[in-house]
């Protein structure tokens, strides 16, 4: 029997009112992730990778508002949690981390005070066990010299070691999921390596669940259990990340796929997705990829698909619709 999921979004529709109507952000956007999973969530700039993250934590930018769907954390409703009640389970069951360290911290408080009222907040602690808890944080991801280390302010930390604390401080009220938006983006390849071998370690020994948004397909392939690959504002194939990788079904992931350069051969030149992304005011009836895709027809053009099943993943893609059987 499997498990059951960890957080379930069920055709969640964000959007944004404006003066000349309002458009749409994400458009029934659906996945679960079951406890101790990291979903990776990959696209280009502009597919709704963020937003998705920012809708689970309800940290949407105004006049973004979710308007449909619904968002279960361990079987309960959250989407529809007042501000208070959503700010208690920030942080003990949902934790965070950003892009940039440096707009998590605070700059006037030292990385030991922020660990320890982070986990008073949440958890019932004493100052002394606090304090000697936030110390095994810091030297958990990494942190050298950590009981030394731990009354120092965020500036006197390198950016990557900021990264590590801003890793403890999303964890450090052991969360039962943790969304991850682009935490390796800011750091050279090196430190990149070691934060999601961090990353990966952690949830493994917390069995804590993950939802990884990256536009880094090598940071999804060495991480994740499944991917979501997202397209202006819908998922549009979803599967474990090897099948993902390896055997993508989607037309989109393809020319994803297809454009990361092999390690085994030389290629003169990258395969590239002609065309961009649709503007939220521009996204065309039907599939929203039609025209940027080669294997276009008639039905894509007036039919939006939802996701079907195309073997090893999920597409939302008309060739795998048993009636255009002839098509794929």
């Amino acid at each position: 029997m499997t498990a059951a999921p960890l957080l379930e979004v069920r055709n969640l529709r964000v959007e944004f009112p404006t003066r000349r109507g309002t458009l749409v952000a994400l458009h029934d956007v659906s996945f679960s992730i079951a406890p101790g999973e990291i979903l990776g969530v990959v696209g280009e700039s502009g597919a709704g990778k963020s937003m998705t993250g920012a809708a689970i934590i309800r940290l949407l930018e105004p006049p973004g508002r979710i308007a449909g769907g619904q968002i279960l954390l361990e079987g309960r409703r959250i989407d529809n949690l007042s501000q208070d009640e959503m700010r208690r389970i920030r942080g003990r069951r949902i934790g965070a981390i950003f892009q940039d360290p440096l707009t998590t911290l605070n700059p006037l408080y030292t990385v030991g005070r922020q660990l320890t009222e982070t986990m008073q907040t949440h958890l019932d602690l004493s100052n002394s066990e606090a304090r000697k808890r936030a110390i095994d944080w810091l030297e958990m991801v990494g942190i050298p010299a950590a009981a030394q280390r731990i009354d120092s302010y965020p500036h006197e930390f390198s950016g990557g070691m900021r990264q590590r604390v801003v890793i403890a401080l999303a964890l450090c009220a052991e969360p039962r999921l943790v969304v991850a938006d682009e935490p390796t983006t800011a750091l050279d390849v090196s430190i990149q390596a070691q934060v999601i071998a961090l990353l990966k370690r952690l949830a493994r020994e917390k069995n804590t669940s993950m939802m990884l948004v990256t536009h880094d397909m090598g940071v999804i392939a060495e991480t994740a259990d499944r991917v979501a690959v997202m397209y202006a504002g819908r998922v549009v194939e979803i599967g474990p990340v090897r099948e993902v990788v390896k055997h993508p079904h989607h037309p989109y992931s393809i020319g994803l796929m297809n454009s990361i350069p092999p390690l085994d051969h030389r290629v003169e030149r990258l395969a590239q997705i002609d065309g961009a992304m649709p503007r939220l005011n521009a996204v065309p009836p039907g599939c929203p990829y039609n025209p940027r895709c080669p294997k276009v027809f008639d039905r894509c053009i007036v039919e939006r698909p939802d996701l079907l099943d195309a073997g090893s993943t999920s597409a939302a893609c008309w060739l795998y619709d048993r009636a255009e059987a002839p098509h794929v």
